[in-house]
């Protein structure tokens, strides 16, 4: 039988997610590649559960359609947690979405009412929950008016389904709107999440961190490691095992053209300057400054987190380090 570790609250930062009560690890564990498929063992997933929590990551966070198949993860979590860490719950923030595809029809996907709370029943069935901690809307729907789908997530709270509720992928506008509607209900917007890296600074551009800090709204962002590209992995050509090598929708081989590989290499030897895995150093920046309350990632084994987890020795950055990572990938 599992026991978590005495110390696992030692080593890890907890960040107050905006105006709100709760806070966040660093380090957050997402599981959306590498949980519920036939290709990765109950014990390998399970492993990795334990090894998180013992290194105090306390959120797990999933949607109702990662897998494969749709629901998979969500599944497979809640078999690890009813044989791990059901004893630990009240430690645990547990998280899912609903807004992609999930099921046929024209109430499997977006943003209605009928959708967003059929979805969350089916999640909280899946991991043998009576509440998740936070339900967020994975996408805004073009055609729902925001009013309704901001009205679903208020529901779940009043009906004691969730605790807390976010949004993902929305504008810096649609974000700014969708915090007005929550407020005027009485369920305040607790936290965005957006995709956000060293490669990838949309959330910069757009204006979304502005109106985060502006909102007092908390963010934690996903693939900072920009689908293994930031890992190392990719250093000395693609490997044969490597996404990149798959047919991932999510990254591809033309995506490793000689000048972003040069980019990775230089940003290696930055990292080896600041005695941090490369890995390392892309999860550092994200959280540098404390605009970003945690960093999602995923993992394929232990070791794979306990990597992730070390990034928080570190997330201090002086302006020339800053200087140097802004040319490397600006060029």
């Amino acid at each position: 039988m599992y026991t978590a570790h005495p110390d696992r609250y030692a080593e890890m930062p907890y960040r107050r997610t905006g105006r709100s009560g709760l806070k966040l690890p660093a380090i957050s564990l997402g599981l959306w590649h590498n949980f519920g498929p036939a290709d990765r063992t109950v014990e390998t997933q399970r492993a990795i559960l334990r090894r998180a929590f013992d290194l105090g990551v306390t959120h797990f966070d999933l949607a109702n359609n990662y897998g494969p198949p749709p629901g998979a993860a969500e599944s497979a979590f809640g078999e690890a947690l009813r044989a791990d860490l059901a004893g630990y719950r009240d430690e645990l923030i547990i998280s899912t979405k609903a807004g992609y595809l999930m099921w046929p029809g024209p109430y499997g996907e977006w943003g209605s009412r009928k959708y967003l709370l059929s979805s969350l029943d089916q999640s909280l069935t899946r991991m043998g929950l009576d509440y998740v901690d936070i339900f967020y809307s994975h996408r805004p729907d073009p055609d729902t008016p925001l009013e309704e789908t901001m009205g679903a997530l208020h529901s779940a709270v009043q009906q004691g389904k969730a605790l807390y509720v976010g949004i993902s992928n929305y504008s810096a506008e649609q974000t700014r709107e969708a915090a007005r509607i929550l407020g005027e209900l009485g369920t305040p917007l607790l936290i965005h999440q957006p995709r956000y890296s060293m490669l990838d600074r949309r959330p910069e551009g757009g204006g979304l961190l502005d109106a985060l800090d502006e909102l007092q709204v908390g963010s934690i962002v996903f693939s900072p490691l920009e689908q293994g590209l930031l890992t190392g992995r990719y250093l000395d050509g693609i490997p044969e095992d490597s996404r990149a090598a798959s047919d991932s929708p999510f990254l591809s081989s033309d995506a490793l053209t000689e000048d972003l590989v040069q980019q990775l290499r230089e940003l290696d030897d930055l990292a080896k300057g600041r005695g941090q895995t490369l890995a390392q150093l892309a999860l550092a920046w994200v959280l540098r400054g404390g605009r970003v309350t945690s960093a999602l990632v995923g993992a394929s084994s232990p070791k794979q987190i306990e990597d992730s987890v070390g990034t928080v020795a570190n997330l201090d950055f002086d302006a020339e380090e800053l200087a140097r990572i802004d040319a490397i990938v600006n060029r």
